[in-house]
């Protein structure tokens, strides 16, 4: 086994590893012990939700980073501009679920546990990994740009997905019960969202950067 390249320490890195894959597994039994069609739709279901893709993200990046740093794949995820995106992406999902989407329902049990982790434990411990661990000087504002790339093309492939399916996996991009210029309106606020996020880690990790010289 490799050792992890010493930027992030290798114990924060197994924390963030061990939350991320117990909430994904535990959301995935959970998903199909609980499912409502078919398995291979409840799968499909399952890997619809930018949650899981973002926390996946999180776990494939960690793993990388502690397991196999010389890697291709691990020092694709070293560098900084590609954490902080990641950063962005997760920031995004505890922020919507806490301000929008937590008063929905009342999850208890397992199913409390797990979306704390995925919504509340893991985009805290990945936001601090930035702050305290990521090399923020070399960050430009024109890479928060390149960074929509990701919740665009989920974004077409939730509607396309939902336009054949009819399943939406959250409230503001039902289309059925919105219409288009409802959810168009939803989506760009939160694109807004996303750069204004991006172009604030950049220039925080400037501030932070310049502080450090």
């Amino acid at each position: 086994m490799e050792k992890n390249n010493g930027r992030i320490p290798v114990f924060y890195l197994v924390i963030i590893f061990a939350c991320s894959w117990f909430a994904l597994i535990a959301q995935f039994y959970l998903i199909i012990a609980n499912r409502v069609t078919g398995i291979p739709e409840t799968i499909l279901r399952y890997f619809s939700f930018f949650t899981i893709l973002t926390n996946l993200l999180v776990a494939v990046c960690v793993s990388f980073l502690w397991l196999k740093p010389g890697s291709g794949p691990g020092r694709f995820f070293a560098a900084p501009a590609v954490i902080t995106a990641i950063t962005v992406y997760i920031v995004i999902v505890g922020v919507v679920y806490n301000t929008v989407l937590r008063f929905l329902w009342n999850p208890t049990g397992l199913q409390y546990l797990t979306d704390e982790l995925l919504h509340s434990v893991v985009p805290v411990l990945f936001l601090f990994c930035w702050i305290f661990f990521v090399n923020k000087s070399v960050l430009n504002y024109t890479d928060a740009f390149a960074w929509l790339i990701y919740p665009l093309i989920y974004l077409g492939w939730t509607l396309l997905h939902g336009e054949f399916s009819g399943y939406y996996p959250y409230p503001f991009v039902n289309v059925t019960e919105l219409g288009y210029q409802r959810v168009l309106i939803n989506c760009g606020g939160l694109f807004i969202a996303f750069l204004g996020l991006s172009l604030f880690l950049v220039a925080a990790g400037k501030f932070l950067s310049r502080g450090k010289d």
